[in-house]
């Protein structure tokens, strides 16, 4: 057994332990995750693997981080030891941050055999932004069948069903920050003072 199927083994105890201790309902988290009581039922009974799509809304949900809820706890020291998350389907993911709650930021990186998969979008609670920082995104959400560039970026609501993959043969690299529900991107410029360009 590979550290991924290890790790992916001892999600379905942690996030027992998590409801418990916040002494919530399977009910009260389906409310808050979007995603159904039977799922999170067998994905704590560990007869589910869990996929992103699902650990994502978790983690905020019980207030953790994704690497926190994937792999082992934290050892008190401050630097960040991020450790790459690997996906089935030719997807990893690099948590950038640590901090729960607040606004996450992930690298994602999908290799070109992720290309060859077929599209399979799903929804969950919170807002995405991604900016593209190698090859070609396939971004599938709702209706639209979107390819972005490097240095271009999109932000949607994620109850709204999506997708990424490659849409080219080569892998592709993007960063991800993920917020809760009812979160936007706001840029905000100051006016240059007078006599500085």
């Amino acid at each position: 057994m590979d550290g991924l199927e290890r790790a992916l083994e001892a999600v379905g105890p942690k996030l027992r332990a998590l409801r418990r201790q916040r002494k919530i309902t399977l009910a009260d988290l389906s409310a808050a995750t979007h995603i159904s009581e039977s799922t999170l039922s067998r994905l704590e009974s560990g007869n589910r693997r869990p996929t992103l799509e699902q650990l994502l809304p978790l983690a905020r949900a019980h207030g953790v981080t994704l690497d926190e809820l994937v792999d082992a706890p934290p050892t008190g020291d401050p630097r960040l030891h991020l450790r790459p998350i690997r996906c089935h389907g030719g997807m990893t993911v690099l948590p950038l941050t640590r901090r729960p709650g607040g606004v996450q930021a992930y690298k994602f990186v999908i290799s070109a055999d992720a290309r060859r998969k077929e599209a399979d979008p799903q929804s969950h609670e919170g807002y995405e932004w991604i900016y593209v920082l190698n090859g070609r995104l396939r971004l599938v959400l709702g209706q639209h069948d979107l390819v972005l560039a490097p240095g271009e970026v999109a932000e949607f609501d994620t109850h709204v069903p999506h997708w990424f993959g490659a849409a080219d043969p080569g892998s592709v690299e993007f960063l991800s920050l993920f917020g809760k529900q009812g979160e936007r991107a706001h840029v905000r410029a100051r006016p240059r003072a007078p006599g500085r360009p």
